[in-house]
């Protein structure tokens, strides 16, 4: 392939620690001949090396968070690329050629709680909680959404289609859903009691923490001997685990509840974010509005 030329890339980006988003010029480099090109995270292929042959230009497309990786470890062998150590990000890391990157499913299929029948809770109804909500019930489980107030009940039940809504603080609720859940997923990154989950859930149940809190959380040891159960951790998943989220949310007609905003709104977006004012995911409408200045 002929060298091409560096690509001179317009975004909006916080170049400060107020945070403050504002428009920011780099460059990235040439096109490689295994490059892919696309608008944004999620957007339309615009170029392509000359040895790709999954994508074509005008394709719709998305990136994970993994863009790179060792190729040789034994996770990378079995298709697991997020945990490798040499993991590259799409944002905040660096390209195998020295350049800086700018720029739900996995827990559920992995720890076994994809199975029809199976009583599933949720905690945190947010970006993520509202999605595992979906799949859960297209895997065809009883989904119950464990939240701290009533405040997001009536949207969980009528319109994500929970079976039930459980709130932790209240003791009765708690003590009546005492071992009925065959497992658990923790989308909360705020530090909160683990204890009271783990009750939840049967002997040989599972907790898995997907929300990632910055202080440690207190995970008492005996209740783990008492029922055989299990807490886990996950993150993303792999390219494997990528594309059969994306296959089945396609067949089941999965999507995030999103609100879409032009890229001038965007401080005010973080704003809002910042407050939870949002149901569920802030999504910035590219193609139509970002303006070179």
């Amino acid at each position: 392939m002929a060298k091409s030329t560096e690509l001179e890339t317009f975004e909006w980006a916080a170049r400060d620690p107020s945070g403050i988003l504002a428009p920011f010029k780099f460059t990235r480099r040439a096109t490689r001949e295994k490059d892919v090109h696309l608008h944004e995270i999620a957007g339309i292929v615009t170029l392509v090396g000359s040895e790709v042959e999954k994508f074509k230009v005008g394709d719709k497309v998305g990136v994970g968070c993994p863009v790179g990786a060792c190729r040789s470890c034994d996770d990378c062998g079995n298709v697991l690329e997020n945990y490798c150590p040499k993991m590259i990000s799409s944002t905040g890391s660096v390209y195998y050629d020295g350049s800086p990157t700018y720029g739900v499913y996995s827990p559920l299929q992995h720890f076994g709680l994809n199975q029809p029948g199976m009583h599933i809770g949720v905690v945190g109804l947010g970006g993520l909680g509202h999605v595992t909500v979906k799949f859960a019930k297209a895997f065809g489980a009883k989904v119950t959404v464990i939240s701290t107030s009533h405040t997001k009940k009536k949207e969980a039940i009528e319109d994500l289609g929970s079976d039930a809504f459980l709130v932790s603080r209240e003791p009765d609720q708690m003590q009546a859903a005492m071992g009925t859940m065959d497992g658990i997923t923790d989308r909360v990154s705020a530090v909160h009691p683990v204890l009271p989950l783990l009750g939840l859930v049967k002997s040989r149940g599972k907790l898995v923490m997907v929300g990632a809190p910055i202080e440690p959380l207190k995970l008492p040891v005996f209740p783990l001997l008492m029922g055989r159960k299990i807490v886990a951790r996950s993150m993303m998943g792999g390219m494997k685990e990528t594309q059969e989220i994306i296959d089945f949310a396609g067949k089941h007609n999965i999507t995030a509840n999103v609100e879409v905003f032009s890229m001038d709104y965007v401080n005010t977006a973080m704003e809002r974010l910042e407050k939870n004012d949002v149901r569920y995911r802030f999504v910035v409408g590219i193609g139509n509005t970002l303006k070179a200045v």
